[in-house]
Protein backbone atom coordinates (compact mmCIF):
# COMPACT_ATOMS: atom_id res chain seq x y z
CA UNK A 1 0.00 0.00 0.00
CA UNK A 2 1.13 3.51 -0.76
CA UNK A 3 0.27 4.81 2.82
CA UNK A 4 2.09 2.42 4.76
CA UNK A 5 6.35 1.30 4.98
CA UNK A 6 8.17 -1.11 7.41
CA UNK A 7 6.95 0.85 10.83
CA UNK A 8 4.57 3.93 9.40
CA UNK A 9 1.04 4.13 8.21
CA UNK A 10 -0.10 7.62 6.70
CA UNK A 11 -3.85 8.44 7.45
CA UNK A 12 -6.02 11.25 6.76
CA UNK A 13 -5.70 13.98 9.15
CA UNK A 14 -9.77 14.33 10.50
CA UNK A 15 -11.41 16.75 12.89
CA UNK A 16 -10.94 14.24 15.74
CA UNK A 17 -7.24 14.93 15.51
CA UNK A 18 -7.14 18.31 16.48
CA UNK A 19 -6.47 17.94 20.19
CA UNK A 20 -3.88 15.75 19.82
CA UNK A 21 -2.36 18.54 17.31
CA UNK A 22 -3.06 20.92 19.62
CA UNK A 23 -0.49 19.50 21.89
CA UNK A 24 1.79 18.88 19.80
CA UNK A 25 1.44 22.55 18.65
CA UNK A 26 2.06 23.54 21.64
CA UNK A 27 4.52 21.84 22.97
CA UNK A 28 7.58 24.46 22.81
CA UNK A 29 10.20 21.75 22.44
CA UNK A 30 8.89 20.15 19.82
CA UNK A 31 8.30 23.03 17.70
CA UNK A 32 11.50 24.46 18.29
CA UNK A 33 13.08 23.02 15.28
CA UNK A 34 10.28 23.62 12.72
CA UNK A 35 7.84 26.61 13.59
CA UNK A 36 9.28 30.24 12.48
CA UNK A 37 7.04 31.59 15.71
CA UNK A 38 6.66 29.68 18.84
CA UNK A 39 3.86 30.55 20.35
CA UNK A 40 1.24 28.95 22.70
CA UNK A 41 -2.00 28.46 21.00
CA UNK A 42 -5.58 28.43 22.42
CA UNK A 43 -7.85 25.26 21.01
CA UNK A 44 -9.79 27.93 19.34
CA UNK A 45 -7.12 29.14 17.33
CA UNK A 46 -5.70 25.48 16.68
CA UNK A 47 -9.35 24.21 15.48
CA UNK A 48 -9.60 27.20 12.77
CA UNK A 49 -6.02 26.12 11.88
CA UNK A 50 -7.04 22.58 11.27
CA UNK A 51 -10.25 23.44 9.79
CA UNK A 52 -9.47 26.04 6.94
CA UNK A 53 -5.56 25.50 6.45
CA UNK A 54 -5.33 21.61 6.27
CA UNK A 55 -8.63 19.99 5.92
CA UNK A 56 -10.25 23.03 4.12
CA UNK A 57 -7.95 23.81 2.20
CA UNK A 58 -7.40 22.86 -2.07
CA UNK A 59 -4.07 23.36 -1.81
CA UNK A 60 -3.02 21.25 0.99
CA UNK A 61 -2.77 17.63 1.81
CA UNK A 62 -2.30 16.89 5.93
CA UNK A 63 -1.42 13.22 7.30
CA UNK A 64 -1.06 11.61 10.63
CA UNK A 65 2.05 9.57 10.70
CA UNK A 66 1.09 5.87 13.23
CA UNK A 67 3.44 3.57 14.11
CA UNK A 68 2.16 0.67 13.04
CA UNK A 69 3.19 -1.69 16.22
CA UNK A 70 1.43 0.46 18.47
CA UNK A 71 -1.52 2.20 16.59
CA UNK A 72 0.12 5.11 18.27
CA UNK A 73 -0.19 8.69 16.08
CA UNK A 74 3.14 10.22 15.82
CA UNK A 75 3.54 13.14 14.01
CA UNK A 76 2.15 14.78 11.05
CA UNK A 77 3.54 15.13 7.36
CA UNK A 78 1.98 17.40 5.14
CA UNK A 79 1.69 18.76 1.59
CA UNK A 80 1.58 22.73 1.34
CA UNK A 81 0.56 25.71 -1.54
CA UNK A 82 -0.04 22.99 -3.97
CA UNK A 83 0.22 24.74 -7.31
CA UNK A 84 -1.13 21.71 -9.35
CA UNK A 85 -0.49 23.64 -12.82
CA UNK A 86 3.37 23.96 -12.27
CA UNK A 87 3.05 20.57 -10.63
CA UNK A 88 5.12 21.85 -7.09
CA UNK A 89 4.33 21.60 -3.23
CA UNK A 90 5.84 22.33 -0.42
CA UNK A 91 6.23 19.71 2.34
CA UNK A 92 6.19 19.83 6.68
CA UNK A 93 6.79 17.11 8.64
CA UNK A 94 7.03 17.21 12.21
CA UNK A 95 7.08 14.42 14.65
CA UNK A 96 4.91 15.12 17.53
CA UNK A 97 5.85 12.27 20.08
CA UNK A 98 9.21 12.95 21.65
CA UNK A 99 9.74 9.00 22.07
CA UNK A 100 9.96 8.38 18.29
CA UNK A 101 12.76 11.31 17.83
CA UNK A 102 15.88 9.76 16.17
CA UNK A 103 14.56 6.32 15.24
CA UNK A 104 13.92 6.75 11.47
CA UNK A 105 10.43 7.15 11.39
CA UNK A 106 10.88 10.45 10.09
CA UNK A 107 12.57 9.28 7.14
CA UNK A 108 9.75 6.91 7.10
CA UNK A 109 6.97 9.49 6.97
CA UNK A 110 9.10 11.51 4.28
CA UNK A 111 9.45 9.19 2.11
CA UNK A 112 5.70 7.90 2.12
CA UNK A 113 4.58 11.60 1.64
CA UNK A 114 6.87 12.03 -1.36
CA UNK A 115 5.55 8.57 -3.08
CA UNK A 116 2.23 10.08 -2.82
CA UNK A 117 3.23 13.93 -4.46
CA UNK A 118 5.38 11.75 -7.15
CA UNK A 119 3.57 8.92 -8.17
CA UNK A 120 0.09 9.65 -7.11
CA UNK A 121 -0.22 13.40 -7.81
CA UNK A 122 2.48 13.39 -10.50
CA UNK A 123 3.98 16.90 -8.95
CA UNK A 124 7.05 17.61 -10.48
CA UNK A 125 9.15 19.04 -7.26
CA UNK A 126 8.94 19.24 -3.71
CA UNK A 127 10.71 22.02 -1.59
CA UNK A 128 11.09 22.74 2.26
CA UNK A 129 12.51 24.91 4.50
CA UNK A 130 14.72 24.00 6.85
CA UNK A 131 16.35 26.10 10.06
CA UNK A 132 19.75 26.02 9.33
CA UNK A 133 20.38 25.10 13.16
CA UNK A 134 18.91 21.44 12.55
CA UNK A 135 21.88 19.78 11.25
CA UNK A 136 19.99 16.29 11.89
CA UNK A 137 16.92 17.41 9.63
CA UNK A 138 19.25 18.66 6.66
CA UNK A 139 21.72 15.30 6.55
CA UNK A 140 17.53 13.48 6.99
CA UNK A 141 16.59 15.49 3.77
CA UNK A 142 20.29 15.35 1.89
CA UNK A 143 19.63 11.10 2.60
CA UNK A 144 16.29 11.10 1.37
CA UNK A 145 17.60 13.15 -1.87
CA UNK A 146 16.68 17.04 -1.47
CA UNK A 147 19.27 19.28 -2.56
CA UNK A 148 20.55 22.19 -1.33
CA UNK A 149 19.28 25.59 -3.23
CA UNK A 150 19.39 28.68 -1.23
CA UNK A 151 19.33 30.31 2.23
CA UNK A 152 17.27 32.82 3.26
CA UNK A 153 20.06 34.44 5.40
CA UNK A 154 19.57 35.33 9.28
CA UNK A 155 16.13 34.97 8.87
CA UNK A 156 14.75 33.53 12.02
CA UNK A 157 15.86 35.12 15.28
CA UNK A 158 15.39 31.44 17.93
CA UNK A 159 17.52 31.12 21.42
CA UNK A 160 18.81 35.13 20.84
CA UNK A 161 20.98 34.81 17.73
CA UNK A 162 20.09 34.96 14.11
CA UNK A 163 19.82 32.17 11.69
CA UNK A 164 19.81 30.99 8.19
CA UNK A 165 16.47 29.24 6.69
CA UNK A 166 17.76 26.91 3.87
CA UNK A 167 15.73 25.94 1.24
CA UNK A 168 16.03 22.16 -0.28
CA UNK A 169 14.11 20.93 -3.16
CA UNK A 170 13.67 17.23 -5.07
CA UNK A 171 12.59 16.34 -8.72
CA UNK A 172 9.92 13.86 -9.60
CA UNK A 173 12.84 11.99 -11.62
CA UNK A 174 15.53 12.03 -8.65
CA UNK A 175 13.15 10.46 -6.07
CA UNK A 176 12.15 7.38 -8.85
CA UNK A 177 16.01 7.35 -9.14
CA UNK A 178 16.73 6.80 -5.72
CA UNK A 179 13.56 4.36 -5.47
CA UNK A 180 14.81 2.15 -8.25
CA UNK A 181 18.39 2.17 -6.49
CA UNK A 182 16.60 0.76 -3.29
Amino acid sequence: MLFESTRVKLRKMMKEDTKLYHKWRNDLEVMHSTSPSLDVYPMKATEDFVEYAILGSDVSKGYIMVDKETETPIGIVSLIHIDYKNQNAECIIDIGEKAFWGKGYGAEGLNLLLDYAFYELNLHRISLRVFSFNERAIRLYKKIGFELEGKSREALFRDGKWHDVVHMGILQVEHFKKREAK
